[in-house]
């Protein structure tokens, strides 16, 4: 409490020329550390050639010379620094219970950056919102939207912006932290009286030539999987398995692939599909959800003139 009461009396006997001196130097002291951080993230950003680090390096020189700042101030204006913890203590109370938002949203930040919950380039789901990580700021995270009006796994075109307090709050769906591939399927309809072992053939056939490669990679990927997390080894491989309805025999095509060549992976897939069908002779023949009739019950139609 000495030391408290010594700041307050120090801070009164203050003449108003020392304190107008103190902010100068504190301004120019701001614009020198600013001018300084900004020529280093310049100079290391033709040095730097790798996107990800050239990103982490930025954000590093920008959190430090934000904390140079600080402590000047603290420094400037207590006049010695072993009023420190102190003045830190006043602060965080104050910080404490007026922004607890933006605490809670810097705790996530540490939280995303020390337990690799999600690094920019990846694509996640935070809070209902999907996108790709574009950058990661102390208490909000940018995405470049995906989906909403438009189909599938396309840019929209808007840059959204969560608050890092939602990994704490919600579920967060990351597409590509540790396992880069995702399951999809295709349900393929067939008519009865097709060739279905032609047909299942000709799939796999086809599965082989485009997903090969994916399953390759995805077994690796799998094996650290395993390594790391309580986990049951996966069959990465593409299979197809077959359905009966009341309508038609279905095809389900279940495989792996990269999650951001998903949508055009399935086409390539589905014009292969459709050409295989086209030159199979009528051997295998599409299904389509259409109504028969079999029969036209009896009517008598009397006309008076």
């Amino acid at each position: 409490m000495d030391k408290i009461d010594n700041l307050i009396r120090e801070f009164r006997n203050f003449e108003s020329a020392d304190i107008l001196l103190q902010v100068i130097q504190f301004i120019i002291w701001t614009i020198f550390i600013l001018f300084f951080a900004w020529l280093l993230q310049k100079l290391l950003g033709r040095i730097v050639n790798e996107n990800l680090t050239r990103y982490r390096v930025k954000k590093s020189i920008r959190i430090g010379s934000y904390f140079l700042i600080l402590l000047l101030a603290i420094v400037s204006f207590t006049g010695k620094l072993q009023y420190f913890t102190i003045t830190i203590g006043l602060i965080s109370a104050g910080i404490a219970f007026a922004l607890q938002e933006v605490i809670l949203s810097v705790a996530g930040w540490i939280a995303i950056y020390s337990s690799g919950i999600y690094k920019p380039g990846d694509r996640v789901e935070i809070n209902g919102m999907k996108g790709d990580v574009i950058d990661i700021g102390i208490t909000k995270t940018t995405l470049m939207e995906i989906g909403d009006w438009i189909s599938s796994d396309n840019y929209n075109g808007r840059i959204v912006q969560v608050s890092n307090a939602s990994v704490f709050r919600s579920a967060v769906k990351n597409y590509s932290t540790d396992f880069p591939f995702v399951w999809d399927e295709i349900n393929l309809p067939v008519k009865y009286g097709s060739d279905v072992t032609y047909a299942v053939e000709m799939v796999n056939q086809i599965m082989s030539t485009h997903l090969k490669d994916y399953a390759e990679f995805a077994k690796e990927h799998w094996k650290g999987m395993v390594k790391k997390y309580m986990i049951e080894n996966a069959n990465v491989e593409p299979t197809v398995t077959i359905s009966l309805n009341d309508n038609w025999i279905e095809l389900n095509l279940r495989y792996v692939v990269d999650y951001k060549k998903r949508r055009n992976t399935k086409s390539l897939l589905f014009t292969d599909i459709f050409r295989a069908i086209e030159s199979s002779g009528g051997s295998v023949s599409m299904a389509s959800s259409t109504f028969e009739i079999t029969a036209i019950p009896e009517m008598k139609v009397n006309i008076k003139p």
